[in-house]
């Protein structure tokens, strides 16, 4: 149920409004004292000639109580009509479903038949992934899983950038100075350092960035000597940064390639030339020229034949809506990228393609680690496993101290799930167009807002329920009367949960998800504190214990909503 949707469903009928008008308008007051839902009836004054506190008092006196069972009492405080919950209405209503629907609860079917393109990650093939890309695979997963639990079929790809003057400096390193070794740490880090040698070579020797210039050259006539090098080095890279991906639970659907599209650019470019989007600049590379549009001119295709980014994303995206009839294409990519996007978007849409009011780029901020923390090899950027293993280790330090008795096969497994949680919430619980400052031991603290707070409630509830798991629950017993107003806050908050998927997903914001499990993990907490689950009168712990099983139900889902595993035992 969406209690939301429920009381407005009501309200619009009683008060002979449009369900979109009353929806927009409810809204959830600062303090419990204002009700449970307040309705502003300020914002109707103009269209019903009226003053608001007489709009307010009449529609209070509409509401026959009788027939909404949902509602319990209103009033009115000046131009505010605030409603009251029937709780222990709401709880025999509510709970029963949770307890059926278990995973299933807040689910919907609006996207059902509709197909979602979520295009995440795109690492380049001559370093590791750093921690850019966790923030980044946090959100795509996380927005994938909105989608999908909105009954869309999402397809989760990727484009793998491995051609490029980029890549060829990692070659070039490699051919002066590699002298044919293997890899004897993990692949994409060997490949990395061969970048890093690269840079530090140009430094004292210029002449080596024309050199990867020609080595690009040469790959794109397909000189063998160039491919059989760039193909064991990508294979390299490839294979270290999905073993990134494996352990951090990123997963694809497709796997597009850079390299596969070069061959294809020459289609596109006729077309752009032939509708005059195109045109040659005086160095003679080939533009699209945006500038009545206010997003400047941008090279499509420059003199030598080489292709760019945007050569690319040119012959991608309409491949993408020719092969899947997309309802969404959407791009998580960082906001450095803005102009880029909008210049993709609008040259697509000069060249006539009527899809493109279906691309989205999703943008979000910069992630930074406090001064002097993790500086990788560059002193620039810090990579995605060396992040990952700090984690893990700090949670095995934290649970270690908790138990020290735990075996070291179950203490790497809490602390994997532990450690790759911590990560995904804190990169998650910001609004995305915000730059954050990550801390690593922050991040993992048992109090706080992290996600370890959240697995830790849902541990509880499962000891709780380990507990009393021989004891027959009757649903029909499920009372709720004479509720506490801790047991009343933790009904609150579990009704909310569906409003709280259709908000995150209507406005693509995972971190409002984060701070309603976090404000629900607070409320149970409380809960847990002052209420008796075992011992109580055989009615009230059922009931009890039924709140108990709800909790875990929905924090466990909005958990895996954000990519986060959790655990019986912490």
């Amino acid at each position: 149920m969406n209690l939301k949707k429920e009381i407005v469903s009501e309200l619009s009928k009683i008060l002979s409004l449009e369900k979109e008008k009353v929806f927009d308008l409810l809204e959830v007051p600062p303090s419990k004292e204002l009700g449970d839902y307040s309705f502003p009836c300020f914002k109707l004054s103009k269209e019903l000639k009226k003053d608001p506190k007489q709009i307010a008092s009449e529609f209070k006196e509409k509401i026959d109580l009788k027939k909404i069972s949902l509602i319990n009492s209103t009033e009115t405080k000046g131009p505010y009509l605030n409603l009251f919950l029937d709780y222990s209405f709401l709880a025999k209503k509510l709970i029963p479903e949770i307890l059926k629907e278990k995973e299933k609860f807040g689910l919907t079917s609006i996207g059902k038949n509709k197909k979602v393109m979520i295009e995440y990650s795109s690492p380049n093939t001559n370093k590791p992934l750093h921690i850019g890309h966790l923030r980044n695979d946090s959100i795509g997963m996380s927005l994938s899983h909105l989608y999908s639990v909105n009954g869309f079929n999402v397809i989760k790809a990727i484009l793998i950038n491995d051609r490029g003057v980029h890549i060829c400096k990692s070659m070039l390193a490699y051919q002066k100075f590699g002298e044919r070794k293997k890899p004897e740490k993990k692949s994409d880090h060997f490949v990395g350092d061969y970048y890093v040698l690269f840079n530090q070579k140009a430094k004292e020797n210029p002449e080596l960035e024309k050199e990867a210039l020609e080595l690009l050259e040469k790959w794109e006539k397909k000189d063998k000597e160039t491919w059989l090098l760039w193909k064991k080095m990508n294979d390299w890279s490839v294979k270290g940064i999905f073993e990134t991906y494996k352990k951090f639970g990123s997963e694809f659907d497709v796997i597009y390639r850079e390299s596969e599209l070069f061959g294809e650019s020459k289609k596109i470019i006729e077309l752009g030339l032939t509708k005059k989007v195109f045109v040659k600049d005086q160095e003679q590379n080939i533009v699209v020229d945006l500038d009545k549009f206010g997003l400047g001119k941008k090279v499509v295709l420059r003199k030598d034949g080489t292709a760019i980014y945007l050569t690319n994303d040119l012959i991608l995206t309409p491949e993408k809506f020719r092969k899947f009839p997309l309802e969404k294409s959407i791009w998580v990519v960082g906001s450095e990228q803005n102009l880029y996007f909008k210049q993709l978007f609008k040259s697509l849409e000069l060249l006539g393609f009527d899809w493109v009011s279906k691309c989205l780029h999703y943008s979000y901020g910069m992630v930074f680690l406090p001064e002097g923390k993790m500086k990788s090899r560059e002193g620039t950027v810090v990579d995605a496993d060396d992040l990952i293993e700090e984690l893990i280790e700090l949670s095995k330090k934290e649970l270690t101290k908790r138990n020290p008795e735990l075996k070291e096969k179950e203490l790497n497994f809490r602390s994997e799930i532990i450690g790759l949680g911590a990560i995904k919430f804190f990169l998650l619980k910001t609004d995305a167009m915000k730059d954050i400052y990550f801390n690593p031991k922050e991040s993992i603290s048992f109090e706080g807002e992290t996600s370890v707070f959240i697995q830790y409630a849902f541990a509880r509830c499962k000891s709780i329920l380990k507990k009393t798991s021989k004891k027959k629950k009757n649903k029909k017993l499920f009372e709720f009367r004479d509720l506490t107003e801790e047991e009343k806050n933790l009904i609150s908050k579990l009704s909310l949960f569906p409003e709280k998927i259709s908000f995150s997903f209507d406005s693509l914001s995972p971190h409002i998800l984060c701070h309603y499990l976090l404000d629900l993990t607070s409320t149970f907490n409380v809960f847990y504190q002052n209420c008796r689950v075992i011992d109580e009168k055989e009615k009230a712990s059922d009931s009890r214990i039924a709140l108990v099983e709800s909790t875990s139900i929905v924090l466990k889902k909005g958990l895996n909503l954000l990519g986060i595993q959790v655990l019986d035992n912490m």
